[in-house]
């Protein structure tokens, strides 16, 4: 019964600002065209100044962690291929097909990962997790736009993607937080309890905005594709790179670090580039939607196994 109270506390509040977010937008308080400048804020400000915040007061000889941030890197890399194996077998569809493989391999790790880890292990324990986000959000925007260009015939422009990163905000946020730890500089108190503000707006808004973005038309159109992502992205990789983690050994914090990265739903930032980038934005934009319906429930289960099991 404790197992299950931990894993309710920690996913149902997350179900519930989805809900809110998509209840809000369908009673018409939240226009169509406010969703992406909201985000675009949301992106811009809160979750890099969140991601600052953590870094900072966070223990550097305890946040850095080189075998966990040397598994996620190896395990995401490990997501992507399989997850381009298994779409080249079934699909056909250039355009689905470089979709397809970012919504199999890509996470939605800052939006359901710190969340999780929060109501795991309290504030107090998310440094590895601010440290990972800095290695793991470029490799993922990486791969990314290597797959959505070349299955659309393109030019793949490596200064571009170097520059694309390094203006990443979320990248911005962590490596600023990194800088000043480094330091030794000590912010005044007013200033850090002003930080730590806006960085608790970041995550329950993006939830809430992930949830009015929810568009349940049209899904019937691409219902194998969705079956097949979203039972590799919610099921056969978690089952796969969780549990090679327990295997090896990762427990307590370091193992709640992964699974953002290996059990959350596909990346909102998926539907945005594939629309830049000129791949299926509608399918795209559905397996956002699906997944993250659905990864409450799955994530439940997950954590409510690995707690069982004594993994953290």
């Amino acid at each position: 019964m404790n197992h299950f109270l931990v894993c309710v506390n920690a996913v149902v509040p997350m179900f519930l600002i989805l809900a809110t977010g998509y209840l809000v937008r369908r009673t018409g308080m939240l226009r169509d065209e406010d969703l992406p400048r909201m985000n675009n804020v949301a992106f811009r400000v809160f979750l890099p100044v969140m991601l600052f915040y953590h870094v900072y007061c966070s223990d550097l000889s305890s946040a850095v962690r080189p075998a966990l941030m040397a598994y996620a890197v190896l395990g995401i890399l490990g997501a992507y291929l399989l997850g381009l194996g298994f779409v080249l077998l079934v699909e056909k569809s250039p355009d689905k097909r470089g979709v397809m493989i970012q919504g199999i391999y890509r996470c939605n790790y800052v939006i359901m990962g710190v969340p999780v880890a929060t109501a795991l292990l309290g504030k107090g324990n998310l440094g590895p997790i601010a440290i990972l986000i800095a290695v793991v959000v470029p490799e993922l925007n990486v791969l990314a736009v290597i797959t959505l260009t070349v299955f659309r015939g393109g030019k793949l422009h490596p200064g571009r993607m170097v520059l694309d990163i390094l203006k990443n905000p979320l990248i911005i946020g962590s490596c600023l937080g990194l800088l000043v730890l480094l330091s030794g500089l000590r912010l005044p108190q007013f200033l850090v309890t002003a930080v730590e503000y806006m960085g608790d707006v970041a995550t329950p808004l993006q939830l809430f905005l992930l949830g009015a973005f929810f568009r349940f038309d049209g899904l019937r159109r691409y219902k194998r594709e969705l079956l097949y992502v979203t039972a590799w992205r919610l099921v056969i990789i978690p089952a796969v790179f969780l549990g090679l983690a327990a295997l090896l050994g990762f427990r307590g914090v370091e193992f709640v670090s992964l699974i953002g990265a290996f059990a959350s739903a596909n990346a909102i930032s998926s539907f945005t580039m594939t629309q830049q980038m000129g791949g299926d934005a509608e399918l795209a934009g559905d397996i956002v939607v699906v997944t993250s319906a659905l990864v409450c429930f799955t994530m439940f289960l997950w954590i409510l196994l690995f707690q069982w099991l004594g993994v953290f």
